[in-house]
Protein backbone atom coordinates (compact mmCIF):
# COMPACT_ATOMS: atom_id res chain seq x y z
CA UNK A 1 0.00 0.00 0.00
CA UNK A 2 2.76 2.44 0.95
CA UNK A 3 4.63 1.66 -2.27
CA UNK A 4 1.48 2.31 -4.28
CA UNK A 5 1.01 5.77 -2.66
CA UNK A 6 4.61 6.66 -3.46
CA UNK A 7 4.15 5.53 -7.06
CA UNK A 8 0.97 7.63 -7.39
CA UNK A 9 2.74 10.67 -5.88
CA UNK A 10 5.65 10.27 -8.31
CA UNK A 11 3.24 10.00 -11.26
CA UNK A 12 1.43 13.16 -10.15
CA UNK A 13 4.68 15.08 -9.87
CA UNK A 14 5.75 13.91 -13.33
CA UNK A 15 2.47 14.96 -14.95
CA UNK A 16 2.40 18.47 -13.47
CA UNK A 17 4.04 20.94 -15.83
CA UNK A 18 7.22 22.28 -14.30
CA UNK A 19 7.98 25.96 -14.53
CA UNK A 20 11.25 27.35 -13.36
CA UNK A 21 11.54 30.98 -12.41
CA UNK A 22 14.36 32.77 -14.13
CA UNK A 23 16.63 34.37 -11.55
CA UNK A 24 17.26 38.11 -11.51
CA UNK A 25 20.92 37.37 -12.28
CA UNK A 26 19.91 35.37 -15.36
CA UNK A 27 17.57 38.14 -16.54
CA UNK A 28 20.35 40.71 -16.15
CA UNK A 29 22.84 38.46 -17.93
CA UNK A 30 20.40 37.97 -20.81
CA UNK A 31 19.92 41.74 -20.95
CA UNK A 32 23.69 42.23 -21.18
CA UNK A 33 23.96 39.59 -23.90
CA UNK A 34 21.56 41.68 -26.00
CA UNK A 35 24.45 44.17 -26.32
CA UNK A 36 26.31 41.70 -28.54
CA UNK A 37 27.77 43.60 -31.50
CA UNK A 38 29.80 46.73 -32.17
CA UNK A 39 29.22 50.07 -30.49
CA UNK A 40 30.71 53.51 -31.09
CA UNK A 41 30.42 56.78 -29.29
CA UNK A 42 32.26 59.27 -27.14
CA UNK A 43 33.81 59.24 -23.72
CA UNK A 44 33.03 62.08 -21.32
CA UNK A 45 36.43 63.49 -22.34
CA UNK A 46 35.09 63.83 -25.91
CA UNK A 47 37.40 61.15 -27.30
CA UNK A 48 35.84 58.56 -29.61
CA UNK A 49 35.37 55.12 -28.11
CA UNK A 50 34.63 51.73 -29.66
CA UNK A 51 33.29 48.80 -27.68
CA UNK A 52 32.51 45.31 -28.97
CA UNK A 53 30.45 42.70 -27.11
CA UNK A 54 30.56 39.01 -27.98
CA UNK A 55 28.75 36.06 -26.44
CA UNK A 56 31.24 33.20 -26.02
CA UNK A 57 31.80 29.84 -24.29
CA UNK A 58 28.51 28.29 -25.41
CA UNK A 59 26.58 31.29 -24.05
CA UNK A 60 28.05 31.10 -20.55
CA UNK A 61 30.15 34.27 -20.88
CA UNK A 62 29.95 37.69 -22.46
CA UNK A 63 33.13 39.49 -23.48
CA UNK A 64 33.36 43.26 -23.80
CA UNK A 65 36.38 44.79 -25.48
CA UNK A 66 37.07 48.48 -25.12
CA UNK A 67 39.19 49.27 -28.16
CA UNK A 68 41.74 52.02 -27.90
CA UNK A 69 45.05 52.75 -26.24
CA UNK A 70 44.69 50.07 -23.57
CA UNK A 71 42.41 47.52 -25.31
CA UNK A 72 40.77 46.38 -22.07
CA UNK A 73 38.65 43.24 -21.79
CA UNK A 74 35.76 42.62 -19.42
CA UNK A 75 34.15 39.22 -18.94
CA UNK A 76 30.61 38.77 -17.57
CA UNK A 77 29.36 35.43 -16.25
CA UNK A 78 26.89 33.84 -13.87
CA UNK A 79 28.10 32.25 -10.65
CA UNK A 80 25.06 30.44 -9.34
CA UNK A 81 22.58 33.18 -8.42
CA UNK A 82 25.15 35.96 -8.89
CA UNK A 83 26.13 37.94 -11.96
CA UNK A 84 29.82 38.81 -11.91
CA UNK A 85 32.20 40.74 -14.09
CA UNK A 86 35.98 40.58 -14.23
CA UNK A 87 37.72 43.60 -15.74
CA UNK A 88 41.18 43.04 -17.20
CA UNK A 89 42.40 46.57 -16.64
CA UNK A 90 45.19 48.58 -18.22
CA UNK A 91 46.30 49.26 -14.63
CA UNK A 92 47.51 45.64 -14.51
CA UNK A 93 44.93 44.29 -12.08
CA UNK A 94 41.70 42.38 -12.48
CA UNK A 95 38.86 43.64 -10.28
CA UNK A 96 35.80 41.41 -9.94
CA UNK A 97 32.47 43.07 -9.36
CA UNK A 98 29.05 41.86 -8.28
CA UNK A 99 25.88 43.03 -10.07
CA UNK A 100 22.68 44.54 -8.77
CA UNK A 101 19.89 45.51 -11.12
CA UNK A 102 17.46 48.40 -11.01
CA UNK A 103 13.77 47.49 -10.54
CA UNK A 104 13.03 48.28 -14.20
CA UNK A 105 15.92 46.00 -15.31
CA UNK A 106 17.50 48.70 -17.50
CA UNK A 107 20.44 49.59 -15.27
CA UNK A 108 22.96 47.05 -14.00
CA UNK A 109 25.44 48.25 -11.39
CA UNK A 110 28.60 46.29 -10.65
CA UNK A 111 30.35 46.99 -7.34
CA UNK A 112 33.84 45.92 -6.31
CA UNK A 113 34.03 42.44 -4.79
CA UNK A 114 37.74 41.56 -4.92
CA UNK A 115 40.68 41.63 -7.32
CA UNK A 116 43.75 39.79 -8.48
CA UNK A 117 47.12 41.55 -8.79
CA UNK A 118 45.78 44.51 -6.83
CA UNK A 119 48.45 44.63 -4.13
CA UNK A 120 51.30 43.85 -6.49
CA UNK A 121 50.35 46.41 -9.13
CA UNK A 122 50.33 49.34 -6.70
CA UNK A 123 47.90 51.03 -9.09
CA UNK A 124 44.36 52.12 -8.57
CA UNK A 125 41.46 49.98 -9.72
CA UNK A 126 37.95 50.06 -11.09
CA UNK A 127 35.49 49.89 -8.23
CA UNK A 128 32.12 50.43 -9.91
CA UNK A 129 30.64 50.08 -13.37
CA UNK A 130 27.09 51.13 -14.25
CA UNK A 131 25.59 49.99 -17.55
CA UNK A 132 22.33 51.68 -18.53
CA UNK A 133 20.43 50.27 -21.48
CA UNK A 134 18.43 53.16 -22.89
CA UNK A 135 17.10 51.24 -25.89
CA UNK A 136 18.24 48.52 -28.31
CA UNK A 137 20.57 50.94 -30.11
CA UNK A 138 21.82 53.14 -27.26
CA UNK A 139 23.47 52.48 -23.91
CA UNK A 140 25.86 54.18 -21.51
CA UNK A 141 28.68 52.81 -19.43
CA UNK A 142 29.93 54.65 -16.36
CA UNK A 143 33.37 53.47 -15.22
CA UNK A 144 34.52 54.50 -11.73
CA UNK A 145 38.20 54.23 -10.84
CA UNK A 146 39.70 54.80 -7.40
CA UNK A 147 43.37 55.48 -6.72
CA UNK A 148 44.64 56.27 -3.21
CA UNK A 149 41.23 57.61 -2.20
CA UNK A 150 40.81 59.74 -5.31
CA UNK A 151 37.77 58.84 -7.41
CA UNK A 152 37.67 59.33 -11.17
CA UNK A 153 34.76 58.69 -13.50
CA UNK A 154 34.53 58.13 -17.25
CA UNK A 155 31.21 57.81 -19.07
CA UNK A 156 30.83 56.25 -22.51
CA UNK A 157 27.74 57.21 -24.52
CA UNK A 158 27.45 54.42 -27.08
CA UNK A 159 25.29 53.72 -30.11
CA UNK A 160 25.08 50.46 -32.01
CA UNK A 161 27.11 50.51 -35.23
CA UNK A 162 25.12 49.91 -38.37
Amino acid sequence: MKTRRIAVAVMLVLTVPLTFAVSDAQKSFDQLKSLSGSWEGKASSGKPVHVAFRVTSMGSALMSEIKGEDDMITMFNLDGERLLMTHYCGAGNQPRMLATTSPDGKTITFDFLDATNLASSGAGHMNRVVISMLDAKHHTEEWNFIDHGKAMKEVFDLRREK
